[in-house]
């Protein structure tokens, strides 16, 4: 993506940010597992549970990844459609859009095993597709819509979705749900939704129907983090302030409000998309404190491999055996002399080690695969 502010100056931290957020899809999380595992005692207690999902209501570190994609992709549609709508108009931006669209919903079809699979056990919905429909949404808001608009708008489909689930009972049951067996996204994706149902219990899908205008949300906060860092009236520890003050401010709300509309990541219900909306923005407004304004960078490299190819690599996770790659080159005997987590970890390392072989070697033959 083209980050650049109104100075043509490109922000680092949004690329190192973005590649921050793959790391954890890309094998950090196999290697924090393996180190929390190895500390044991209060150390696994309390870090063990954060490097996988809520089960249901919570929020973990986990439940972070995908929000603070949308984010970051939320920031990169501004860079990239304001250049196209300046020099070439909304013609252009659509054709941008509408090209990206189908080449994340395409993306996502294959991982899911589009072409290999047979029908109904082909999944419709999920990552790159979710990923596909919100950057669509918020394109075209972002087009036709001034940020107070875009706010306006943001805000009608928090309050709509808090409304839908917490105060209308589901077909059916007479009842208002907020179980995972019974509730409206549930019960939209069973009706509406063809194709596999990877939910609970292979109920529904868990990134399907409903979710995605909420994640629409989502990914405007970063149109608005984006809109701060644009601005050329205020100066760096200005921006700074404004995206510490707006993570600071959507977290309390989101805390507030989950007294009543729970967070709940499977169903993207408004709080969750404010609690990861508002982490979002703290790590944006930290990202950007200490590599663009202080200039601490030496620590960057290896997100910014990742962060400038991270379709690229997620796609070679799916369609390259890094874990059987891993297990030739230190499974076996070498392996074998481990403990388990020791093992682990050294299998989870070399793994990640592959995928960042594969990004430094792009970077530095300058290859950068846009979808």
């Amino acid at each position: 993506m083209e980050n650049n502010t109104p100075a043509e100056k490109r922000i680092l931290s949004v690329d190192v940010l973005r590649g921050f957020d793959m790391f954890w899809l890309v094998g950090g999380t196999g290697i924090a597992l393996a180190l929390v595992k190895l500390a044991g005692g209060w150390v696994q207690d309390l870090f063990l549970p954060q490097l996988d999902h809520a089960e249901w209501i919570g929020f973990t570190f986990y439940d972070l990844i995908f929000p603070l994609f949308e984010f970051v992709m939320g920031m990169s549609l501004v860079f990239s459609l304001s250049k196209i709508l300046r020099n070439d108009g909304k013609m252009a931006a659509y054709k941008r859009l509408l090209r990206r669209f189908l080449l994340l919903y395409l993306l996502g079809f294959i991982y899911y095993g589009g072409f290999s699979n047979s029908w109904p056990d082909i999944r419709l919905l999920g990552v790159l597709q979710r990923l596909a429909f919100t950057y669509l949404f918020a394109g075209m808001l972002y087009i036709h819509l001034e940020i107070k608009w875009l706010a306006l708008v943001s805000i009608l489909i928090l309050i709509g979705n808090w409304i839908l689930f917490c105060f209308v009972p589901v077909p059916d049951t007479g009842m208002v749900s907020l179980t995972p067996e019974s509730n409206w996204a549930q019960y939209v994706d069973v009706q509406f939704l063809p194709g596999k149902k990877n939910g609970p219990k292979g109920m529904w899908d868990i990134l399907g129907i409903l979710g995605t205008l909420p994640a629409t949300v989502s990914c405007l906060l970063g149109v608005f983090a984006a809109k701060i860092l644009r601005n050329d009236k205020w100066v760096e520890n200005q921006r700074v302030k404004y995206l510490l003050m707006g993570g600071l401010a959507l977290i309390v709300v989101g805390l507030l409000w989950s007294f009543h509309f729970p967070i709940i990541k499977k169903i993207w219900s408004s709080t969750y998309v404010l609690i990861g909306g508002g982490l979002s923005l703290l790590l944006m407004g930290l990202f950007y404190y200490l590599i663009d304004v202080k200039g601490y960078r030496k620590w960057t490299p290896m997100f910014v491999w990742i962060g400038v190819n991270p379709i690229t690599i997620y796609m070679a996770r799916n369609l390259i055996d890094f874990g059987g790659i891993s297990k030739k080159l230190a499974g076996g005997n070498v392996a074998g002399l481990l403990s388990e987590p020791w093992a682990y970890l050294l299998l989870t390392s070399v793994s990640m080690a592959l995928s960042l072989v594969i990004v430094w070697f792009l970077y530095n033959r300058k290859i950068f695969i846009k979808v």
